[in-house]
């Protein structure tokens, strides 16, 4: 076997209609192969992308369920034991969103609560969005500041 001899599967590879609707000759004249008559014959047809022919589409016939809260707030948890590993690990000892951005823990725009879980050792400033209030006593005994 060589490239040279390399073909499509027979019946794989079928030739386009080329231009319809000029003439008998052409093949596809009269009609320009789309049948006789309904939408699907006529210029300007685009159905809908649920559409089934009349049919109740799926996505009425189920039934809706729930809601979305526009006033809904989500914050991503840290907890202090998170907040000893980072500045064991980077070594800071000012802790911000940015700071968190730009070690990829969060991403830009989230919003951060820390809270209690774990114990923490190191004096830090943590300067994020919200804080539960045992994560801002254990951060104040360790000597550290809190910033919401």
């Amino acid at each position: 076997m060589k490239l040279h001899n390399l073909t499509p599967a027979p019946g794989s590879n079928k030739k386009g209609k080329g231009r319809v609707g000029r003439g008998e000759g052409s093949g596809t004249g009269g009609t320009a192969s789309r049948g006789h008559k309904g939408s699907k014959s006529r210029s300007g047809d685009k159905l809908k992308r649920a559409f089934e022919g009349g049919q109740m589409p799926l996505q009425m016939r189920l039934p809706k369920r729930g809601f979305k809260n526009i006033n809904n707030v989500t914050y991503i948890p840290l907890n202090v034991s998170r907040l000893q590993e980072i500045h064991d690990n980077y070594g800071l000892t000012e802790i911000s969103k940015v700071t968190l951005y730009n070690e990829g823990i969060i991403n830009r725009g989230d919003k951060v609560k820390v809270l209690g879980n774990g114990e923490i050792t190191a004096k830090l400033t943590v300067n994020v969005d919200a804080f539960s209030a045992t994560a801002k006593t254990k951060i104040e005994a360790a000597g550290g500041t809190v910033n919401a």
